[in-house]
């Protein structure tokens, strides 16, 4: 053997040598466990599991038990101030637990964290990271540091993240066959109420080659469907382009092999093209459901809630939706008591809930949010009338979903099973094209299959069915449903 032949042996028996090494290091390292509470929307769930991925390299693994959790962290949402308030009270339940074991380490992320800051350590000292929506990606480097030096950080740099965050190779199996896929992050329009261009930032957009990695990655690992998520999707690609717009983007995610079901949200309705309204008759994945938040029926509440649009521009756009689709779900977000809002205001924001025929929405009352503009407004609606309203609208609504779901009863739904029900050991769940939840029993299917379902019951927020047949999943082999003993 010649001396550069000897010399390259030697040197890849040192390296093996490393890799045993390290290999070994890492097992006899004490696997630590961390409980992650989100709190907030779907994109709070998406970050939640991309910090999972980050801290792997720290060697923690998830646990749902608050008790064993050697790291805690608190992912939330400032959208409103009620989910506020429980970021605050959550926080209260661990001061004891830091006294009994204070090796833990508490960490608070998301919108509040970002928003508030050192006031957060002020008011609640036992936090040990304060981490903003900008340093999600620095989350193991954080952890690393107050095991380490055992200080308190506030991280709330906002030149983090110029892309939202993504970890490419998956940690954990999937347990659900459906996943979020974030496509974009922050909002470019500063509605008056709204604290996302704060706390968010301003849009950005990832890149479409990136995103099709992620859900292809996904599909292999179980995933059937995806909801591609962002504060504001029909915005995706506007800015700096990546090669593709919104519509564009669902095509290419349509063609991906194994994938069953396509999902988004949330549309703005001033950035809602023709383009993607085509996409629920051209793509056969696209499930016919959209969430399209319309906030108030009234002209002169929407132009002070700088929404961008009026009352007749959203209804031309669900009619053009339900032109190209009949068989479309919308559902929506309504704010009532909106400064300044008035009872002829109020009466057409229900004008328009009876003349759109929403699937659901979801309601809330208004309340000021820190740095808006709507905090500032005069004639703020009291509290006894917002509740008014609130209870108003409900019942009109709760009214017209249960008729949309008592008017499926008898025909057969295809519904893609999602997991065991909540009312019985031996019962499923999953969800139509259109989103409703369905209930059912039999002991055949697997997790992540397709069946077609009969609906048997409809109550205001489910429906109950039996599967159609005998052997009636679809394309076993395709779906590749996963394993469940009932």
């Amino acid at each position: 053997m010649g001396v550069s032949a000897f010399s390259t042996a030697c040197r890849g028996g040192f390296n093996r040598l490393q890799e045993f090494r390290d290999v070994w290091l890492l097992m006899i390292m004490k696997q630590k466990q961390v409980h992650i509470v989100t709190m907030g929307c779907q994109m709070n769930v998406y970050d939640s599991e991309q910090m999972l991925r980050h801290l792997a390299s720290l060697n923690y693994r998830p646990t749902s038990r608050l008790d064993q959790a050697d790291l805690i962290l608190l992912n939330t949402c400032s959208i409103r101030e009620k989910a506020e308030h429980k970021v605050y009270s959550f926080l209260g339940r661990l001061v004891r637990m830091k006294r009994l074991r204070p090796d833990i380490i508490i960490g608070v992320g998301g919108c509040v964290a970002q928003q508030e800051g050192y006031h957060l350590v002020e008011r609640a000292p036992h936090i040990d990271i304060v981490f903003g929506t900008f340093a999600l990606g620095r989350i193991a480097s954080l952890v690393q540091q107050v095991e380490d030096q055992k200080k308190q950080i506030v991280d709330i740099d906002p030149r983090g993240m110029s892309e939202p965050l993504y970890v490419k190779e998956p940690v954990f199996k999937a347990e659900r066959p459906t996943a979020f896929v974030t496509v974009m992050q922050g909002c470019d329009n500063f509605c008056t109420y709204c604290v996302v261009p704060y706390v968010r930032g301003r849009e950005t957009s990832r890149k479409h080659e990136e995103i099709l990695e992620e859900v292809r990655l996904l599909v292999e690992n179980g995933i059937r469907e995806v909801t591609l998520i962002g504060q504001n999707v029909n915005a995706y690609g506007q800015k700096k382009g990546h090669g593709c717009n919104f519509p564009a983007l669902l095509e290419r995610v349509n063609g991906i092999e194994g994938l069953r079901r396509i999902r988004f949200t949330t549309s703005h309705p001033k950035d809602m093209s023709d383009g993607l309204i085509d996409a629920f008759c051209r793509l056969d994945k696209l499930a016919p459901h959209i969430h399209l938040p319309v906030q108030s029926g009234s002209d002169r509440v929407l132009r002070r809630m700088k929404r961008g649009y009026v009352r007749d521009f959203y209804l031309k756009k669900v009619a053009k939706l339900r032109k190209v689709r009949p068989d479309v779900a919308i559902t929506s977000d309504i704010i009532v008591g909106f400064p300044g809002e008035d009872t002829v205001d109020f009466e057409a924001t229900v004008d328009l809930v009876r003349q759109v025929g929403f699937d659901n929405f979801f309601l809330f009352k208004y309340s000021d949010r820190p740095n808006t503009p709507a905090a500032r407004f005069s004639n703020k609606v009291p509290e006894p009338v917002k509740r008014e309203r609130f209870s108003t609208l409900l019942d009109i609504q709760g009214a017209l979903t249960t008729k949309k779901n008592k008017a499926l009863v008898g025909t057969t739904q295809e519904v893609l099973v999602e997991g065991p029900g909540k009312r019985s050991p031996d019962q499923l769940t999953g969800r139509t094209p259109c989103n409703r939840i369905v209930n059912f029993v039999d002991g055949m299917t697997r997790i992540g299959q397709i069946i077609p379902v009969r609906v048997v019951q409809a109550f205001s927020h489910s429906l109950l069915g039996h599967p159609v047949g005998k052997g009636h999943g679809r394309n076993p082999g395709e779906n590749g449903g996963m394993s469940y003993a009932a």
